[in-house]
């Protein structure tokens, strides 16, 4: 019994590793002025109806942004968002938001 817990404990920590890589900075400062900028500002404090992404935290970005990408409505302005994030990767999304918490506090 105590193999099988500590199995699991294994397990469950490298499934963590798998998704805590380090973002890639420039990659996601790229995709931000490329596509994020226009509409949130070229500080991500927001402009005329688009919100604000400065001082959110990374686990909040990726969840909207993973939100948008599976379709799901989330307010006015997901007709907007939801083809931009449809085809971002989970990197690209990593990279974004990690870009985003890093530069813009």
């Amino acid at each position: 019994m105590k193999s099988a817990t500590l199995v699991a404990a294994i397990a469950i920590g490298i499934s963590g590793i798998a998704h805590a890589e380090a973002p890639d900075l420039e990659a996601g400062g790229k995709l931000y002025k490329n596509e994020c900028r226009a509409c949130h500002g070229p500080t991500a404090k927001g402009l005329a109806s688009y919100p604000k992404l400065a001082g959110k935290t990374q686990e909040y970005l990726v969840d909207r942004l993973e939100q948008y990408r599976a379709g799901k409505r989330l307010g006015p302005n997901t007709a907007l968002m939801a083809p931009r994030a449809k085809n971002l990767s989970d990197d690209d999304i990593t990279n974004i938001t990690g870009f985003i918490v890093e530069n813009f506090k």
